[in-house]
């Protein structure tokens, strides 16, 4: 039975998932942890249908029409099918139910709960319901008998019960399974499965193996087992026909039994080995689709069931003669008796040759089998065997005189498969199926969301009361998107068949009496992102367009995206978003992403840049810094900012998924800072979004760049060096901008880098690394080059002494020329290493600034704590700079700035206090004299070190803004 493993696909969130066909097995249904129950056409659908039937939903039945689920509001729900109506509730617990299933006419609905209990309701009339009761433990599964007699169920007690459904009673129990106190912690999810037809068998997967029990005697007559099972069996399923049994196992192998001849006839293994929690036969038999317990979709295609069947279960030796030549032709072609062609070149034919061999004369790919190519499918090879050798009196019907003609196979494609494209999302909120949710979590505030059969309402709070007081809203127009920002609250809702998708915006800043506005958008046009700046409000429309508002609701500018929008964030005057610009492959997004300034000067930043994410990720959260940079995670946990210095490029900064214990723990990003240093997120365990209720706690995680070796001293301050120059890359746009900055924490940042370069400049110099030492100093200002220079000499490293010497002189030339090219209005330098500082002429930014501030607040004082005008500074004169030389220095360093030292007295300031210490009680002349005596004995070649120092000094003495920083 070869059959071909089709790729995995994402169906829903991580954890428990489930899998059936429908009657006609047109639609592959799923549920899963996100509370949805999708609905395929094929496993390339790149648009599932779905149905929301709460928070969770752990367990799904389709029958006739009508679709029950198992959600966590601890109800069993039915809903028509394929429109999803809601159609009632069959049976409510007091826990949630574990696990559903219809009987084999779809009359009844048998479900088991956490509470220890098993009902049986009638779909017809949910008044009339048995309740099973005798399971000491939450109940893992149940399964009808085919005749509707009986009903056997599991539980984590560790029995496995046969129940008389209509005395209610337990006929027999067995106690086969593993003891465990929930669904959740057991070994297995023990999914007992009774043969279709007459239900001679019922299936109970122990351990490895699977057992089969007679009905009616109850007796264990056979045991399904195979060598390479060495986990336990979760599920078992039988085919339509009751020929075959399928096993999906724990450590994610699908094994097939032939249950007659009790020999496995296909093994396949999960691509990623994840455990296989769900199986379903196709009603053709053909097919069998699996999911995992992360959330994905399977298909085994081929299996070709109807074809074997009719192949190996032959009628007596008298009726052989009933059949001719050409009625065996028929069944080699492949026709099934529902007249529809079988996959032939995936299933075994009626002829034995092309079991094992087929018609082509190529030997088959045991890879179809086995993954590992080392090793052989043993029970297929004893199928065969059993096939050519036992039947001696059928060896002329078992071997076809002459292979049929193969017809053409249909190309099939091999390529990467399409990566389904990430839906719209709102970052910083929670899915909008969820009946308690946060529709935004941000620097300001929180919005939750609540929809339940209370109340439909929204929550507004703020971190900082000051802003406002907390708001009740009700949400009478359904809203499911939300911003807020320090000036409103903006919500949208999507379109119904009456009404048009609508975006509300509540302005509580504005210092008139009406505070809100409503704008309904076009006919067949729906709000899919939204977000809010200083001043203006965004939303983007399901026609690829996005749409610009004041924030007193005046329309303006709009335009188009190249693609569907994924998500927007807003911040101060900058827009970034992010959009579909073309179709991924192989499980990645292929994303891009566009930044806009809405300054005097409007500018796109970013045009069009493809968004770097990690393999085979999604985008989880965008937004800006606090301080206006942007950023953004992936559902790998990467966080990446904007690197303005590097030509708008993305850095890494941060890996959430190091800092989680659980494979399934996350963080849910909620903020960052730049200064100080901060992530702030929520520990999710188990899931990928919080709860809403108790209020989360937020923790905070540290920043580290993945640079190499940062374990060794070197890698560290590395590390901490390009890490403290892309966090205050902020400090340049926003005075670039036309913003105040805080000058000291500016400084206060430049001096920790100096530092650390200083740091490493000397342990390059004790690991003999002059080269590296000249490619630190490059990126040192010249005060701290002539530190190095010092080091350097003190070393005895003359060679490197008189390199840095170069570059002090060269940085102090480029120095002088920028100061004669300064404008009148000065600007922040972009960088502290010594780059060119870079001049934004800002003209009447102190009018533009107010007046935009007086439009955009309303007029009532921006919260922002960097967002004020840049006054202009009056340019530095030089005498005023001398008149403090004099002020702060002796009268020898007046003179010097006026005047060149001598090579002595640089030699002489340097070392007086190495004389001092050897001779405390000279005088000044006598200090003097053992100085000379000391400076003729040194080499030629310190003293020629010495007089280049003293054109340096005398030039960069004028510029010292702190002559005793540099003396030190």
């Amino acid at each position: 039975m070869p059959c071909e493993r089709k790729p995995m696909r994402y169906g829903h969130s991580e954890g428990h998932t489930e899998v059936c066909f429908d009657d006609t097995g047109r639609f592959i249904v799923t549920c899963g942890n996100d509370g949805d129950v999708r609905i395929w056409e094929s496993l390339d659908d790149d648009d599932p249908k779905f149905i929301t039937v709460g928070e969770k939903a752990y367990s799904l039945a389709l029958k006739n029409g009508k679709l029950v689920t198992a959600s966590s509001n601890n109800t069993v729900q039915i809903h028509t099918f394929p429109d999803g109506d809601p159609d009632g509730i069959l049976t409510r617990f007091t826990t949630n139910a574990t696990h559903v299933t219809f009987n084999s006419i779809g009359s009844r609905v048998a479900a088991g709960s956490s509470d220890f209990m098993v009902k049986v309701v009638e779909v017809s009339d949910s008044s009339q319901q048995k309740t099973l009761r005798g399971h000491e433990a939450p109940v893992l599964s149940v399964t009808f008998d085919p005749k509707d007699d009986f009903l056997a169920s599991a539980s984590c007690d560790g029995s496995v019960v046969v129940w008389n459904i209509e005395e209610q009673t337990q006929v027999i129990s067995w106690p086969l399974l593993q003891k465990s106190n929930d669904v959740t912690n057991a070994k297995s999810l023990c999914r007992l499965a009774w043969q279709p037809g007459m239900g001679k068998f019922l299936a109970v997967p122990v351990e490895t193996k699977v057992h089969l029990y007679e009905r009616g005697s109850w007796d264990h007559v056979s045991t399904l087992s195979d060598d390479l099972l060495t986990q336990p069996i979760n599920v078992v399923s039988w085919s339509p026909c009751g020929r075959f049994l399928a096993a999906g196992s724990v450590g994610g192998l699908l094994t097939v039994w032939d249950v007659n001849s009790k020999l496995c006839v296909e093994r396949q293994k999960h691509e990623k080995g994840f455990t296989v929690c769900s199986l379903a036969w196709h009603p053709s038999g053909s097919q069998i689709a699996y999911t995992d317990t992360e959330g994905c979709l399977g298909l085994l295609d081929g299996l070709g069931t109807s074809t074997a069947d009719k192949n190996t279960t032959k009628p007596a030796k008298d009726y052989d003669d009933l059949f001719d030549d050409d009625d065996d032709r028929l069944m080699d072609e492949g026709l099934s008796d529902t007249k529809s062609p079988a996959k032939k070149a995936v299933g075994w034919d009626d002829d034995d040759d092309d079991f094992l061999v087929p018609a082509t004369g190529r030997v088959k790919n045991r890879g179809a089998f086995l993954d590992d190519e080392n090793s052989l499918d043993t029970g297929s090879l004893k199928l065969g065997q059993d096939k050519f050798g036992d039947n001696n009196d059928d060896a002329g019907s078992s071997v076809a005189p002459a292979a049929p003609p193969v017809a053409p196979l249909r190309p099939v494609y091999e390529g990467p498969m399409p990566t389904p494209p990430q839906k719209a999302f709102q970052p910083g909120s929670s899915p909008a199926h969820l009946t308690h949710r946060f529709m935004m979590w941000n620097f300001v505030g929180i919005v939750r969301g609540y929809n339940d059969e209370q109340d439909n309402a929204i929550d507004v709070e703020f971190h900082d009361t000051a802003v406002h007081h907390a708001m009740h809203l009700t949400n009478s127009l359904g809203h499911t998107m939300a911003d807020l920002s320090q000036e409103g609250v903006l919500l949208a809702c999507p379109s119904t068949e009456e009404l048009a998708s609508k975006l509300q915006c509540l302005h509580f800043s504005s210092w008139d009496t009406n505070k809100e506005w409503m704008v309904d958008l076009p006919k067949g046009e729906d709000a899919r992102a939204l977000c809010l700046g200083q001043g203006w409000a965004a939303v983007a429309t399901s026609t690829l367009m996005i749409r610009l508002f004041s924030i007193g609701g005046v329309q303006r500018e709009l335009f188009s995206l190249p693609g569907p929008v994924v998500c927007m964030a807003g911040h101060g005057e900058q827009l970034l978003v992010v959009y579909h610009r073309a179709t991924g492959f192989d499980g990645e997004q292929a994303l891009g992403v566009q930044l806009l300034q809405f300054s005097r000067k409007k500018r796109q930043l970013i045009s069009g840049e493809p968004l770097p994410l990690s393999q085979k990720s999604y985008l989880s959260w965008l937004g800006f810094t606090a301080e206006g940079t942007p950023c953004y995670v992936d559902s790998n946990g990467m966080v990446r900012m904007l690197n303005r210095s590097l030509g708008n490029t993305w850095t890494p900064v941060c890996n959430t998924r190091e800092t989680c214990k659980s494979k399934s723990d996350h963080y849910w990003v909620v903020g960052v800072h730049e200064n100080p240093q901060q992530l702030r997120c929520i520990p999710c365990k188990g899931s990928r979004y919080p709860p809403t209720l108790p209020r989360p706690a937020v923790a905070i995680l540290p920043f580290k760049l993945p640079l190499c070796q940062t374990t060794t001293e070197k890698g560290q301050m590395e590390e901490q060096f390009w890490r403290s120059v892309l966090f205050h890359n902020h400090y340049s746009f926003l005075s670039s901008s036309g913003y105040e900055i805080d000058e000291d924490a500016q400084n206060l940042s430049q001096k920790e880098q100096q530092e650390l370069l200083m740091k490493m400049f000397a342990l390059s110099c004790k690991l003999e690394r002059e080269f590296r030492c000249v490619e630190l100093a490059e990126m040192m200002t010249q005060n701290v080059v002539t530190l190095a220079i010092r080091y350097a000499s003190r070393s005895r490293r003359m060679a490197l002494a008189q390199r840095l010497s170069e570059i002090a002189l060269e940085k102090s030339n480029q120095m002088q020329e920028e100061e004669q090219e300064e404008p009148e209005y000065s600007s922040t330098r972009r960088t502290s290493s010594g780059q060119p500082r870079v001049t934004n002429i800002l003209d009447n930014m102190m009018s533009s600034k107010k007046s935009a501030q007086l439009s955009s607040s309303g007029g009532k004082p921006s919260k922002s704590p960097v967002l004020k005008p840049l006054a202009p500074k009056p340019k530095t004169k030089v005498p005023s700079q001398k008149l403090n030389v004099f002020k702060q220095g002796s009268i020898s360093r007046c003179l010097c700035a006026f005047r060149p030292k001598t090579g002595f007295q640089l030699w002489l300031e340097e070392n007086r206090k190495s004389i001092l210490a050897d001779n405390p009680d000279l005088e000044e002349t006598d200090v003097i004299k053992e100085a000379m005596g000391r400076f003729r004995t040194l080499s030629t070649e310190e003293r020629l070190l010495s007089n280049q120092l003293k054109l340096f000094i005398f030039k960069n003495d004028f510029r010292s803004t702190d002559l005793n920083k540099t003396d030190k």
